[in-house]
């Protein structure tokens, strides 16, 4: 069962107008696009994307005339919307991170905790899966990828571990790649800080690797801001430190850009650009309540961050 994190908190920061146009880059299950669509009326539009083929089935089972999906990555976003017709919306969403489909189905590969294929890629239509990268990634990359995208302290010990495990037989299961990490972890650490799972950190590096997710975010957040009218408004909910670090960045630099020295070689429009504020960050980052958190524990990490377009001078 799929419990969408923050749903009221996320759809009053969009400020939905009845008439508005609006963008979901994460349908999953749909629940911020159904509370979107509750507050559309007259010639609103809510404009989904998801690049699992699971959710965009899920999706076109929903019937609305207000509401369109499409099997895409958001990082794509603006040619979607050219295709579609649309020049400008009045907000966009990104809940991002893994729903709970993905991690309770065994098939998809995202859990450490049940037994499946290592699999691990949203979009499973194209791409590598986990089991073939592992079988040929190096110790030394491998290291960097689970050290950077896991924050993992213990990433050279488990990089060791599952290519040593590899040159006896192929890592082609969850469990056989989670009890691999565990094992090495265990080796260095008789004490695992705040009691998280051992391979908790190595499955979301391989995961965010696989997935491209820091890459398409980055991609992302500039399209936004040049596809919201002024005054439109980004919502994005994260679920870990290195996306939430990115968008924090992204907001703060558009909020306030830095000052360009002078003697750079850029025509006029171009240095406004650069140079004008194009957001406005609204209130403080938003997490979950503690009564959110006691019916959904995977809300636990969540964080909330809102602009809003400003119009150029």
């Amino acid at each position: 069962m799929h419990t969408t994190v923050l749903l009221h908190e996320a759809v009053d920061a969009l400020a939905v107008k009845p008439d508005g146009v609006y963008v979901d880059g994460t349908y999953g299950r749909g629940g911020h696009s159904r509370l979107i669509l509750e507050r559309l009326g007259g010639s609103g539009r809510l404009i989904a994307l998801d690049k699992d083929p699971m959710a965009v089935t899920a999706g076109r089972v929903l019937k609305d005339l207000h509401f369109s999906i499409v099997h895409n990555r958001f990082s794509q976003i603006s040619q979607v919307l050219r295709d579609l017709g649309v020049e400008q919306v009045d907000g966009v969403l990104m809940d991002l991170g893994v729903s709970s489909p993905q991690l309770e189905q065994a098939t998809r590969g995202f859990s450490f905790r049940l037994d499946g294929p290592l699999d691990m890629r949203m979009d499973t239509s194209q791409g590598q899966t986990a089991a073939e990268w592992l079988a040929y990634v190096s110790e030394a990359h491998l290291r960097e990828i689970i050290k950077n995208y896991g924050e993992e302290r213990f990433a050279k010990q488990i990089a060791r571990a599952i290519v040593a495990a590899r040159s006896q037989e192929p890592i082609v299961t969850t469990i056989r790649l989670s009890e691999i990490v565990a094992s090495a972890v265990r080796a260095c650490s008789h004490k695992r800080e705040n009691k998280q799972n051992p391979a908790t950190r190595t499955f979301q590096a391989i995961r965010i690797h696989l997935n491209q997710e820091l890459e398409e975010l980055s991609m992302t957040l500039p399209q936004c801001v040049e596809m919201l009218k002024p005054g439109g408004r980004l919502v994005a909910i994260s679920f870990h430190s290195l996306e939430d670090r990115i968008v924090k960045r992204f907001i703060r630099e558009a909020a306030d850009p830095d000052k360009l020295p002078r003697g750079v070689p850029f025509r006029t429009q171009e240095v406004q650009r650069l140079t004008c504020q194009r957001l406005r960050l609204i209130g403080k980052a938003i997490r979950p309540t503690e009564v959110e958190v006691a019916k959904n524990p995977r809300a636990r990490s969540a964080v909330m961050r809102v602009a809003e377009r400003v119009a150029l001078a």
